[in-house]
This record gives C-alpha cells, sequence and structure tokens, in this order.
C-alpha cells in the first residue's frame, strides 16, 4: 500500500514523541568506517532482536522446484533460487551498515505481500567474516531465504579514485556493477537495494517494473538536477567525452534503488563498460562523486522509469554536512537516507532529523542491557 505524504507526516509525529520518550545515549553507535580488524570485533558486540516472522498471503504463488532448479545453501536449507516466482534483492552486507541493513530487511518483508517468496543476495567483503554476518542475519530473520557472496575488494580497488566523501570510496561501494558475475546465472531479475533505506510499500510491485524490449535497468530519474554537475570541466570541455550523450536524453537517477535484468546486462558486458569509465577516470579526472558517475554515462538516457515514489532518496542531506530534510512531494513507497547523515547515528547521539523518527520502528538493535538478551 502506498503511504500519502500526510499519512506518513501522522506517523513521523507519533514515532518522534515515542523515540523522544524511551531513546537513550547507551545504544551502541556504529562508526562509518572502521579496520577489518576490529569492525567484527564490533558486531560481535551488537545484538540484534529477533523480528517475526512473515508469512505469504493465499493468493501468492508457491517457490516450487523443479529439475532446472540450482539449490544454494541458505540459513542451512536448501532453497530453489531459480523459480520465477521468487522476488530477488541484492544488498551488500558490512559491519558498518549491518543495523541499517538490519532495518531495510525487516522493512521488506514486512510490507510484502508474499514474504516467503523474497531471496535475498547479500554481497560482502571476502575479507569480512562471513561467518559472523551470517550468524546475525539468521539470528534476527531465522526463516529468511539468503545467500552470502564473496566480493574481492582487491579487483576494483585498483580502479577506484578518490572522491568528495571518503565513504564513497569504500570498494564494497561499487559492488552492484558485480551483480551479474556475483549471482547464480539462474537469477534473471534482481533489485538492488541500498543499506540505508526502507520499504513502506510492496517490493513486489516494484519488482514487476516493465523493462520494456531494450532497457537493462530501471529507476526513478530525476530531470530537473543539474545533470552537467555530476563531471568535471574536463569531461564537458572534451568534445569526445561530452558526446557520449549525444542523442540521449540524460537525466540524473540515484543507484540505491533500481531494478536490473542481469541476463541483459551479462549479454551486454556491462561490467566492463563501467571498468573503462573508471579506467579512464584513473588517468584524467571526469567526476567527483564515486560509483554513480560511470552509471551515469552507461545508462543515463536510457533506462527504463520508475514512480519517484520508489526513491524518496536524500533524507541523508548532502555529502559534506548531512543537514535535515523534508519529503519530496508526493507519495510514498520507500525513504531512502542518502547522504552523510544516517538515521541511526543521529538517533545515538540524540540529534535526529524529523523523518529520522520514520526509520526507528525498524530498528532491531537491542539496547545494552536488554532484558531478552
Amino acid at each position: 500500500m502506498i503511504m500519502p505524504k500526510q499519512g506518513l507526516q501522522a506517523l513521523l509525529l507519533l514515532s518522534l514523541s515515542i523515540f523522544l520518550f524511551t531513546s537513550s545515549s547507551a545504544a551502541i553507535r556504529i562508526p562509518t568506517t572502521t579496520t577489518a580488524a576490529n569492525a567484527a570485533t564490533k558486531l560481535s558486540h551488537q545484538q540484534f532482536r529477533e523480528a517475526p516472522k512473515f508469512y505469504n498471503s493465499p493468493e501468492c504463488p508457491s517457490i516450487v522446484d523443479n529439475d532446472n532448479d540450482v539449490e544454494v545453501e541458505a540459513d542451512n536449507n536448501k532453497i530453489a533460487v531459480c523459480s520465477e516466482s521468487a522476488v530477488h534483492v541484492a544488498m551488500t552486507l558490512d559491519t558498518a551498515y549491518i543495523r541499517g541493513s538490519m532495518a531495510a530487511i525487516l522493512s521488506v518483508l514486512q510490507h510484502s505481500s508474499c514474504p516467503q517468496n523474497i531471496f535475498f543476495h547479500f554481497v560482502a567483503s571476502a575479507s569480512a567474516d562471513a561467518s559472523l554476518l551470517r550468524a546475525t542475519i539468521s539470528t534476527s530473520f531465522p526463516y529468511l531465504k539468503f545467500q552470502i557472496y564473496p566480493f574481492d575488494d582487491s579487483a576494483v580497488a585498483r580502479l577506484i579514485s578518490t572522491s568528495i566523501r571518503s565513504a564513497l570510496d569504500c570498494p564494497l561501494n561499487y559492488a552492484r556493477s558485480y551483480l551479474a558475475n556475483l549471482l547464480p546465472l539462474c537469477v534473471r531479475k534482481v533489485v538492488y537495494l541500498d543499506s540505508d533505506l526502507v520499504l513502506v510499500d510492496d517490493i513486489d510491485n516494484l519488482a514487476a517494473t516493465p523493462l520494456g524490449a531494450a532497457a537493462v535497468l530501471a529507476a526513478p530519474e530525476y530531470c530537473n538536477a543539474n545533470f552537467t554537475s555530476y563531471f568535471t570541466p574536463t569531461f564537458w570541455s572534451n568534445p569526445s567525452l561530452s558526446l557520449t550523450f549525444a542523442n540521449r536524453k540524460a537525466c540524473y537517477f540515484n543507484t540505491g534503488v533500481m531494478v536490473i535484468d542481469l541476463d541483459r546486462w551479462r549479454n551486454g558486458h556491462y561490467t566492463t563498460k563501467i571498468e573503462e569509465w573508471m579506467e579512464l577516470q584513473k588517468r584524467m579526472r571526469i567526476y567527483e562523486l564515486g560509483s554513480l558517475p560511470p552509471f551515469l554515462l552507461v545508462f543515463a538516457g536510457n533506462i527504463a522509469p520508475v514512480d519517484h515514489r520508489w526513491n524518496q532518496h536524500g533524507l541523508g542531506g548532502d555529502n559534506f554536512r548531512g543537514l535535515c530534510r523534508d519529503l519530496h512531494s508526493g507519495p510514498v513507497s520507500l525513504l531512502h537516507w542518502s547522504g552523510k547523515g544516517k538515521p541511526w547515528a543521529r538517533l545515538d547521539a540524540n540529534r535526529p532529523c524529523p523523518l529520522d523518527a520514520l526509520w526507528a520502528p525498524y530498528d532491531l538493535l537491542k539496547p545494552p542491557f536488554s532484558l531478552d538478551s
């Protein structure tokens, strides 16, 4: 069910009043940068509540095994990941954003009409403690269908150029460009989600976005944004580069929410195309903003449209100060705290923005000395 802006504002006032009454500064704050050595230590000291189990509505199709299914291990159960009835969701998973990931997972399941048909594909750094990440997910979501895929950071690290914010330079931010290589070949379509968001609508509706005859991905476009600002004067002054967007109505889109046709991605070798732009960026600086510009260079103007309600982005403020922002006009299906400010950090610091209260009900982190620990 799509939530109108007025309804969200009412919920916001209620959530904020509950938070201000119950919040405690003793909650654990997760830093956004940490070494691999102490990341596992911090995660092991965090405790998350078990989420409720959510069931399919009667009209949901069942995921049925057949002879063509490829099965993977997921929560110690053999789950057929190739069923056409499954909704595939891909996310990255790390200790810095695990609290956000847990909230995002809960929101997806809570608002889905067929939660038992959702299969989560988590991409984690190859250097991360996968067993600890798996245990963390399984403890809060014992019935979740999921698989964790190791991502070789070093393979992409050599291509990454420094950006305007150090958090954007994390190799895992670039994992979305490699989903077609990491996920099983039988997974033909996937919904990619960032970890700093929550859904308030049925993800089945987003997953059913039509991609048309040729589009590789679908995402909300924002054609009122200043597209030229995403690239440097060096890029625009070079005709051989700026002509990249000739005959394309190129608009900004946020890569934190995408529906991707993995078959078309693989057939078009789009990972290689993105890497080629990253290699050029190493030789001559043509953009400043991390993993987004290569996606714009390859796809802008050639994506399938998605209603703006599916990415109310920018709630984390800009990339420098992370100031509070209001909702965009129109209905809301997904709230996205893209930008520097993250709701869990602001809530822990007792300096929340008003809209952070809409994230708080999905927070599964147990406070220290919790009675049910």
